[in-house]
């Protein structure tokens, strides 16, 4: 059995920055590659805190969505990439501006290095 798919594409989010889709449609599931905190206006970072980052990482995987028509609501599962697990805290607090119950799924990790040296990556799950 196939399953249809399609990628992904809005200009209120960052172009990928390699051989990917912002996201991938496949049947009811909406797989959102992970979002650096890149305004897509300007192609920088909206500052060094990791709150407005969050906020900005978030904001894309919404963009993202509201493409498919989806919302946050939809989202099912997340997973969080950290520069330094001390900001969990603030990410944390950012996160529930963004979600309400029940909660998504999620997984977060400290990593060495993410790409354009940003301090944190959020990829997202949605379903229809």
């Amino acid at each position: 059995m196939s399953v249809s798919r399609h990628a992904v594409h809005t200009e209120n989010a960052p172009k990928a920055i390699g051989p990917y889709s912002q996201a991938i449609a496949a049947g009811d599931t909406v797989y959102v590659s992970g979002q650096l905190p890149i305004d897509p206006a300007t192609g920088a970072f909206p500052s060094d805190d990791i709150r407005d980052l969050t906020r900005a990482s978030l904001g894309n995987i919404r963009a993202i969505l509201a493409a498919e028509g989806l919302t946050m609501a939809n989202v099912v599962k997340t997973t969080v990439l950290l520069k330094d697990m001390g900001d969990f805290a603030a990410m944390n607090e950012v996160f529930a501006e963004f979600f309400t119950a029940p909660y998504p799924a999620r997984a977060a990790f400290e990593v060495a290095r993410l790409p354009k040296e940003a301090k944190v990556e959020i990829e997202a799950v949605a379903v229809r």
